[in-house]
């Protein structure tokens, strides 16, 4: 019995090794230079056009986000953005997206 009790507590703390980390990560947005953004891989970059989009579009009261304009602008913002690699993003989405 105690053999059984131990196997288990050994398989518990085992599992509880195991199990992941999640680790809690925070990005302030409004941070984030063009040369970051012109960095990030693909993936990250859709990400943060789709956040920025949502972001700039709840400030004007729309619900929709539309996909032709986060794709055209994402292309104009990174075309500023090499031009202008210290300028942070947020201010580089607010003088070209529409």
């Amino acid at each position: 019995m105690n053999r059984k009790l131990f196997l288990a507590g050994v398989l518990a703390a085992a599992a509880a090794i195991a199990a992941p980390a999640s680790a809690q990560v925070t990005v302030d947005m409004s941070e984030i230079t063009c040369k970051q953004f012109g960095e990030y891989d693909a993936n990250t970059q859709a990400f943060v056009s789709e956040w920025m989009a949502g972001y700039f579009s709840a400030t004007k009261n729309l619900v929709v986000v539309d996909e032709r304009y986060v794709k055209r602008n994402t292309s104009k913002i990174l075309a500023y953005c090499k031009r202008r690699p210290k300028e942070t993003l947020f201010k580089a989405i607010q003088k070209n997206a529409r």
